[in-house]
């Protein structure tokens, strides 16, 4: 059997990423996580780079540490998707298709609050997809992966605490309580 040529396998890696797209995988999902994760470094950044206010040098040291820790947890993802076999999106172009939080020049002049509340709100918008793929992986049965996304959700929902304290507020509050009717 004769190699793939590089645009045949690019072919075959993006048909397979569309097919995956119209019946949500593990993978697929996990996809649009590494996406989300690779946006909230530029929007962090821009945040770090243009927050002005009283508490701007303390939002900075936060910010540099939830940057690095993004980071980190942005090629943890990418090598777990790698590790079962998956590919991870690479370009710009799949990083902007997949990844499911907004980014916009304007935010650079939004008040320190309004910047620090974004970064709530992409955490858990994140966390949409994240409970997703752990839903997914799990009846996939891919428990290595679920584990590293539960880890993730952890790492989202510290964030959101940090976040939310940041604009004087609790954890939770200001989310929708979710739906307990089954526990009834």
């Amino acid at each position: 059997m004769t190699e793939l040529t590089i645009d045949e396998k690019f072919a075959a890696e993006q048909k397979q990423a569309d097919a995956d797209h119209h019946k949500p995988t593990a993978g697929a999902m996990t996809g649009h996580i590494v996406s989300n994760h690779f946006l909230l470094n530029i929007k962090l950044h821009q945040i770090k780079w243009f927050i002005k206010g009283a508490n701007a040098e303390n939002y900075k040291a936060v910010l540099n540490q939830t940057i690095d820790e993004n980071n980190a947890w942005y090629d943890k993802i990418a090598d777990e998707l790698l590790d079962e076999g998956e590919l991870p999106p690479s370009t710009m172009k799949e990083y902007s298709d997949y990844a499911m939080i907004n980014e916009d020049g304007k935010n650079k002049y939004l008040s320190a609050e309004e910047m620090l509340q974004t970064v709530v709100d992409d955490f858990s918008t994140d966390n949409m997809f994240v409970t997703r793929a752990i839903k997914l992986a799990e009846k996939e049965d891919r428990p290595f992966m679920a584990q590293v996304l539960v880890q993730l959700l952890g790492f989202n929902n510290h964030q959101i605490r940090i976040y939310q304290a940041l604009l004087g507020k609790s954890a939770r509050e200001g989310f929708e309580e979710e739906d307990d009717e089954d526990f009834d």
